[in-house]
């Protein structure tokens, strides 16, 4: 039996105007053999909406534009509120300083990569964190 391909959200957060990093990540994936769904710009209630009706694996949220915090817990406490963290991988990318990687893993993002993450990394990070909330 085949292994089900790995269902992936990639998101804008707000109205970042950064794409290079969203776009390299979801050509990245895809050549991984995932199935990438890439929205743009995009809310956080948008982004939870669309990773419920795309029934996702994962939602990979790119920010550059210092919003990563605040857009960023919009976006986890709206997935407690759904109980999505339980089987959904949530990511986030982009240019932020050292320091606001572990509130953003304390927030509910299970994995932070910054400028320089290489596919292999990204990848195995999907993996691990599905295995892990799949029990």
């Amino acid at each position: 039996m085949a292994e089900k391909r790995v269902k992936v959200l990639m998101a804008k957060l707000g109205l970042d105007v950064h794409s290079r990093g969203a776009i390299t990540v979801s050509s990245m994936l895809r050549d991984a053999g995932m199935e990438v769904i890439y929205i743009g710009n995009a809310v956080p209630q948008e982004i939870i909406n669309t990773a419920i009706q795309e029934d996702v694996d994962v939602v990979g949220v790119s920010s550059l534009g210092g919003a990563h915090l605040t857009l960023g817990k919009d976006i986890t406490d709206l997935a407690k509120s759904q109980k999505l963290q339980d089987h959904m991988v949530f990511l986030m990318g982009g240019v932020h300083p050292p320091r606001d990687e572990a509130p953003l893993k304390e927030m509910g993002f299970d994995d932070v990569f910054g400028p320089g993450a290489t596919q292999a990394q990204i990848v195995s990070s999907i993996k691990r964190d599905l295995a892990v909330k799949a029990g």
